[in-house]
């Protein structure tokens, strides 16, 4: 939690005024004994009704006055405490959107989200049990005992006896249950994880009845969660009987020993009460401190995944800025130079030993079977991934040495997924290039085969996109993804099996206008189709990684076994040859 701190510099006028209204509202609370005693005493002692209406005037006058504290120390603690929250989200989103692949590989999105959300709503909570009660509860119990002191030194010696007993007593239970707390948090992530599958999946899922298997799924780790969670209830149980217990047997003693010295005139009948609001005091800032143990706890759990992920560095780390020259050059668009790829950085490596260029302007196939490595090949050009060994050029410059922004500002990627955001088709249209004005999108859309669908919908480029695109079918959403990969005008354009949902002709009204609107535009199509590949200018066969066969259709067909088993299982004879 320490490393984290430093988000607290912002709100140091909440970190100072919180707790000062609160230990100034625990003073007061710390009078109030001492006036009950005051009432007993000499209110009704002596029967001065007055008086009594006097000092519980006051007394009605120090609570109010400190409800007005208490209430002002809370506003503090919750801008701080929101505040805080606020800038972590903000800076935990910005180191997301930094990691690379490989990292959110590792760490897993459902996890993320369980840490963005409740891992730093954890950490809100504790920054205002911080300001509100970490330094009221020590300055109470220490307060209680001076005063009860100052009463009678001779009867304190039962709050000298019951703190330290109330105190193991919680030391004993929260030992066991903090554990138990971490453990929790874990959970929750695998529940996170089981409804983020099922909600992104509930298509899959109807299709195949799975329904049932599912809630059987969520339900064991639920129940794992509950477990955890009654575990953790049985423990904490225990804490407010014994330490109720502990405080009932000094309050006994301090009423049989008071009695005792009220008999002999040292002490009076409101100072043996005194005591015993004392005690009680003592009890509820012990019983508060035991919560703040657990809350701690858990947000010390919290901290700890958090940071675990500020501490995750990228593996891709961006190039220097690059002169302009260097964009003006005129050798292969794409170079590959004995690259070997693994995800692991182990011996089981995806892509092995590729070598070849790709020349500006030149269409380019990549097929192969599932699992030969095409989308793994293509993640290697934007830097999604780094390559384990050899090198990837672009323009005859190291993909390492480009600024992240300027190598990706000349590829317009379209992933196997056909992901569209909440908005207007417009807003979706213009993410890679926001000054694209309405008759660029519409000559991207011209091209993607997508105009149609555009001109059926009512609103036309106004049209709101649902979440994800669920108001539109797969092949819709694969045309204007593609669209959107137009409108930014890049230089290579990668289609990694992007016209999968597509029908024949669509898909090949699609290539031809491809071919034919783009310009010098360097085109890499992946698909598993050899319709899709046959007459790109050369074609890329890859078999469990390596390379096969580099070449144009006939030319593979004739040489190249891989593609030529691949062509024969989807075309006949006469369809290879057209």
């Amino acid at each position: 939690m320490i490393e984290l701190a430093h988000y607290l510099k912002h709100f140091k006028k909440e970190m100072i005024l919180g707790p000062f209204f609160k230990l100034t509202e625990a003073v007061f609370e710390l009078i109030v004994p001492l006036v009950m005693a005051s009432i007993i005493d000499v209110g009704i002692k002596n029967g001065d009704t007055r008086y009594v209406y006097h000092m519980g005037g006051l007394m009605a006058a120090l609570g109010a006055v400190g409800l007005c504290f208490a209430l002002t120390a809370q506003y503090f603690a919750a801008r701080a405490s929101q505040g805080t929250g606020t800038l972590i989200r903000r800076d935990f989103f910005a180191h997301i959107n930094r990691l690379s692949y490989a990292e959110l590989d590792k760490i897993g999105t459902p996890s993320l989200i369980t840490r963005i959300t409740n891992d730093i709503d954890q950490l809100q909570v504790a920054v205002a049990m911080t300001i509100r009660l970490l330094l009221r509860v020590p300055f109470l119990i220490i307060g209680a005992t001076i005063m009860a002191m100052t009463i009678d030194l001779k009867l304190s010696v039962v709050f000298l006896v019951a703190a330290p007993l109330i105190a193991l007593t919680i030391y004993f239970v929260m030992s066991r249950a903090v554990p138990v707390y971490k453990k929790i948090q874990a959970r929750l992530d695998g529940i996170s994880l089981i409804t983020r599958e099922n909600l992104d999946g509930v298509r899959v899922i109807r299709a195949f009845s799975r329904q049932k298997s599912e809630t059987a799924r969520f339900a064991a780790a639920n129940k794992n969660l509950m477990k955890a969670s009654l575990k953790a209830g049985r423990i904490s149980s225990l804490l407010n009987p014994l330490t109720y217990a502990i405080v009932n047997i000094a309050i006994l003693f301090i009423l049989w020993f008071g009695g005792i010295r009220v008999n002999a005139g040292d002490l009076s009948q409101g100072e043996v009460i005194a005591f015993v609001n004392y005690m009680t005091q003592i009890l509820l800032a012990l019983i508060v401190a035991a919560n703040l143990v657990v809350i701690f706890t858990k947000a010390a759990a919290s901290a700890a995944r958090i940071n675990a992920v500020f501490d995750t560095e990228p593996s891709v780390i961006p190039g220097a800025a690059l002169p302009g020259p260097v964009f003006a050059n005129t050798g292969d668009e794409i170079r590959f130079q004995d690259v070997s790829f693994s995800y692991n950085q182990n011996n089981e490596y995806a892509l092995k030993n590729l070598s070849f260029s790709i020349k500006k302007g030149e269409t380019i196939g990549v097929i192969g079977g599932t699992g030969a490595g095409k989308s793994t090949l293509v993640n290697l050009i934007p830097r999604f991934y780094d390559v384990t060994t050899g090198r990837v050029d672009v323009a005859g410059v190291g993909v390492r040495e480009y600024p992240l922004g300027q190598l990706r500002s000349k590829i317009g990627i379209v992933p196997q997924k056909a992901v569209l955001f909440t908005g207007t088709v417009r807003e979706n249209m213009k993410w890679g290039n926001p000054q694209a004005n309405d008759e660029e999108i519409e000559q991207a859309l011209e091209i993607a085969q997508a105009a149609e669908i555009i001109q059926k919908m009512p609103k036309g480029l106004d049209t709101e996109i649902y979440q994800g695109g669920k108001n539109l079918s797969g092949g819709q959403k694969q045309r204007l993804t593609i669209a959107r990969a137009l409108v930014r005008h890049p230089e290579i354009l990668i289609l990694d099996d992007s016209a999968s949902a597509l029908d024949f002709a669509t898909d090949a009204a699609l290539r031809k206008a491809i071919r034919q609107k783009t310009g010098e535009m360097t085109v890499l199509m992946v698909s598993q189709r050899v319709t899709t590949v046959k007459n790109a200018d050369r074609i890329i066969v890859l078999d469990q990684g390596k390379m096969a066969g580099f070449g144009t259709h006939e030319a593979l067909f004739k040489d190249c076994g891989v593609y030529r088993e691949i062509c024969l299982s989807q075309l006949s004879s006469q369809e290879v040859n057209k």
